[in-house]
């Protein structure tokens, strides 16, 4: 048996709890012998995470269920096969469920073609739907749902006292996950997203991919301030609400400005 190393009481990061970088963050939290697995990572590691939670002593038949933040397939390409191999439920957002039963490969990530990007991406049915509001408990535990749209129109957050599992709303370095029009991203979304997480109570963030780390409201403004931009820039497509530009050249040519 393995010596259990928890980042928190009653919640235990796997890549960290391993020594290596297995994949996506993976938490499992924890309260007697009941336990839940919030995202699961790439299909290929479901079998190294379940044998390391076999390894710290967890019963596999008290998994509860199998939680995703939202159904990228960094997050959630192996959540049939631990859900095979554990006999337990997924819960998600509705439209992550949606995603999931159909094994959507482009609104997933799973297949970006210009990259050559081609991942398989296995079906599988979620029992429980979770959204804003919604309770997940874990033996005495209760996890609190938060939506969090911006990156994906489904990702959900998780407040349990003074943590938030964060999903992909920002990491340590200030960035924040994708934004991309075909993923459903939406940056006023992500905005309100970021500012409930600046305002909040929270201490500490448990990202999906990097370290932990302590809420700073510092970097929430600057990303905050950051996006706020992106709502101007044509970088971002129609994910841009305008293009200030587009205006200044259309009084240009009315009022017949030369180049200079």
């Amino acid at each position: 048996m393995l010596d259990r190393r928890p980042i928190f009481p009653n919640v235990i990061e796997l890549n960290f709890q391993a020594g290596h970088v297995i994949g996506c963050n993976v938490y499992l939290v924890f309260d007697q012998d009941e336990w839940i697995l919030i995202d699961i990572g790439y299909e290929e590691s479901v079998e190294e995470i379940v044998e390391l939670v076999r390894e710290l002593d967890f019963p596999l038949s008290k998994c509860k269920t199998l939680v995703a933040t939202h159904a990228d397939v960094d997050h959630g390409q192996g959540f049939a096969l631990a859900k095979k191999m554990l006999k337990t439920t997924v819960s998600a957002h509705p439209k992550a469920a949606k995603l999931l039963a159909t094994g959507d490969k482009l609104r997933t990530f799973a297949e970006i073609e210009a990259q050559n990007i081609r991942l398989e991406m296995p079906a599988v049915d979620t029992e429980h739907v979770i959204d804003e509001g919604s309770k997940i408990q874990v033996g005495d535990l209760e996890l609190e749902v938060w939506s969090t749209p911006g990156h994906a129109d489904s990702q959900l957050a998780f407040r349990m006292g003074d943590l938030l599992f964060s999903g992909d709303n920002i990491y340590r370095d200030g960035c924040v996950g994708a934004i991309d029009a075909h993923h459903g991203s939406d940056i006023p979304a992500f905005i309100r997203s970021l500012q409930r997480i600046r305002n909040s109570e929270i201490k500490w963030l448990l990202p999906s991919h990097g370290p932990i780390f302590r809420k700073d409201d510092a970097i929430l403004d600057k990303t905050i301030a950051r996006l706020e931009s992106y709502l101007h820039m044509a970088d971002f497509g129609t994910c841009a609400i305008d293009w200030p530009l587009m205006d200044e050249w259309e009084k240009e040519i009315a009022q017949g400005k030369m180049p200079g």
